[in-house]
């Protein structure tokens, strides 16, 4: 299993292994490619009695979904975390998983992207949903259209493909009750 590097990404890019909508160069690095914000989010919300964590469990009874207006922007305080979700659609081969992570320049101020979810199967095509939480000491205004966070591509050593429930997740469907 390894990692892969700006040039195997444009390759298999361009094989079709690797389908990123919307696209653009710029956003790969020297190992991973830059992901951004879309204007869909789930804030939580207050419950009248605990949420049972089973495994036919549905966050969205916990949370509540919205759009920002173009031009909008969120406030995260201290301590608390939203759902976001990624402008761009990844699509992985059967050959390729991929792992979501932080930028350093956000992290810096406190800012997480995932809490403990930022693996990513192989065969996914969606967008990636960003369990966004605030551990620094002040106020963050997130900005949709950000490059928020990066993915980061692994070659597997056998193929697979997920099918599980999130497949196929978009901003329209997340932010809908």
């Amino acid at each position: 299993m390894s990692i892969l590097g700006r040039e195997a990404i444009f390759r298999e890019i361009k094989s079709g292994n690797i389908r990123i909508d919307p696209y653009d160069e710029k956003m790969v690095g020297p190992a991973s490619v830059d992901l951004h914000l879309s204007n869909a989010f789930r804030v939580f919300v207050h419950l009248p009695t605990e949420l049972h964590l089973t495994d036919n469990m549905d966050f969205k009874a916990a949370t509540k979904g919205f759009a920002l207006k173009n031009g909008d922007d969120l406030v995260i305080q201290p301590g608390q975390t939203v759902l976001g979700i990624t402008k761009e659609q990844i699509t992985l081969g059967p050959g390729f998983s991929g792992w979501l992570e932080g930028r350093s320049r956000f992290a810096r101020v406190g800012l997480l992207v995932h809490i403990s979810a930022s693996f990513m199967q192989p065969g996914i095509s969606n967008h990636q949903v960003l369990e966004i939480s605030n551990f620094g000491p002040i106020p963050l205004r997130i900005i949709p259209g950000t490059a928020i966070c990066q993915f980061i591509f692994q070659r597997c050593e056998c193929s697979g493909a997920y099918k599980g429930v999130f497949a196929g997740q978009t901003p329209e469907t997340f932010a809908m009750d």
